[in-house]
């Protein structure tokens, strides 16, 4: 009696136990099927093409230069090649640093470097001045500049065939590896004089020539046609008003093709468009000489502007600043200009460090000035230059994932 007792009570109990139990998972796969519906965040094809390819990239390419810095860099990751402008030299190189061409022979200053999306070409400013900058070129490469007075301070966007750079020391007037624009609206600015605070000055909003070049889609829009943007360099004036502002020249690319021509030292190509369609003005402070390094990034949608700090006592004079790219352009009163110009002006990213009395967005980070180029899905190589034991200019691309961090705005991937 006692023993069937027992064991009802056990039959009952595993009873109520597996039926527990069936409840459960009945509730469980309820829940799945409920979250099934919920709205799930999911990587799109080309951040998980990037994490792919980000996964295989190398964390540093190590190459080294001859007298002049590195200015600008690019990725081909399609490809499987970098490159790097080290002022008179383009160095093409693998993905593990190994050198698989160089055009030299430029007596100009090749500055920032971006990759054209739609046709792979490499894109990079390209610049010819009676300046110390100019004269110290020449000087460094114990060459002359024979030109009329025209030409004297020219201009270009510098359009390289990736392709046929297949050897060590190919001459930049030669194999047509190089094809140019000349910007004449940056020579008119260069070459002109106007009135701040009541005196002349030369050079229209502090131009020194130009620098930072990147492809991106229209202020205003996180996709679309990718336009060709130029910066302008800008002399580091602390006694002036009208040289506070960043300026960026914006061209269709395809408007440029028929200017295009092969390069030639001894007698420039002239050739180019009268205006740009578009010019933007960022309000940052004075910088020594302006954007070194422009460069849009898809998954911030920020252009990021990296310079050398400025010296004007009543500004921040940070290295880094980011141009939010959702906002359009506004038309506003330049400050600082005696005649109440007006002009499209472009906003900083409200992110980084903040000054009050300024308005100024932006970070204190070491490098970039030399090079920063985005890979998407928020990772960048990044430029660290240097110099060699015997001298030698050296650049160590490194790769960094963005954090936004007011402090750390990068961190390096190990």
């Amino acid at each position: 009696m006692i023993r069937a007792t027992w064991e009802g009570i056990v039959k009952t109990r595993n009873n109520q136990y597996m039926h527990g139990r069936k409840r459960m998972n009945l509730c469980f796969m309820v829940f799945l099927l409920w979250s099934c519906h919920l709205p799930q965040e999911k990587s799109s094809p080309e951040e998980i093409t990037t994490q792919k390819v980000v996964f295989n990239l190398p964390r540093t390419i190590y190459v080294e230069g001859d007298n002049f810095h590195v200015q600008g860099v690019a990725v081909d990751t399609v490809r499987g090649y970098a490159y790097f402008s080290f002022t008179t030299s383009l160095i093409k190189t693998n993905l593990k640093g190994e050198i698989v061409g160089s055009v030299d022979g430029f007596i100009g200053h090749l500055g920032c470097l971006d990759i054209n999306p739609d046709d792979g070409r490499i894109y990079a400013s390209l610049e010819y001045k009676d300046d110390r900058i100019g004269k110290g070129i020449l000087k460094g490469l114990g060459a002359n500049r024979n030109t009329n007075g025209k030409e004297t301070n020219s201009f270009f966007i510098a359009i390289f065939d990736g392709e046929k750079i297949t050897r060590r020391g190919m001459h930049a007037e030669e194999n047509n590896i190089i094809s140019t624009v000349y910007l004449k609206e940056v020579a008119d600015d260069y070459n002109a004089k106007v009135t701040n605070r009541g005196g002349q000055v030369e050079h229209r909003y502090g131009c020194s020539g130009i620098d930072g070049i990147a492809f991106g889609p229209q202020f205003g829009e996180k996709q679309g046609k990718r336009f060709l943007n130029v910066a302008y360099g800008i002399y580091g004036d602390t006694t002036r008003t009208d040289n506070d502002y960043q300026i960026i020249l914006q061209f269709d690319p395809d408007s440029l093709k028929p200017f295009e021509h092969p390069l030639s030292q001894s007698h420039f190509n002239l050739n180019g468009p009268e205006k740009s369609p578009n010019r933007y003005f960022l309000y940052t402070g004075n910088t020594a000489y302006g954007i070194q390094n422009l460069e849009y990034d898809t998954h911030t949608g920020y252009w990021f502007a990296a310079v050398y700090p400025g010296k004007k006592s009543t500004f921040p004079n940070y290295n880094l600043f980011a141009i939010d790219g959702a906002q359009s352009p506004a038309l506003q009163t330049l400050k600082g200009f005696d005649d109440g110009e007006k002009g499209a002006v472009i906003q900083l990213a409200e992110s980084g460090l903040y000054d009050e009395r300024s308005g100024v967005y932006g970070w204190n980070f070491n490098w970039g000035a030399t090079g920063i180029f985005s890979l998407g899905n928020g990772y960048f190589y990044i430029s660290q230059n240097g110099v060699t034991p015997d001298k030698k200019q050296s650049c160590r691309l490194q790769l960094y994932r963005w954090t936004g961090e007011a402090d750390s705005p990068f961190d390096e991937v190990k």
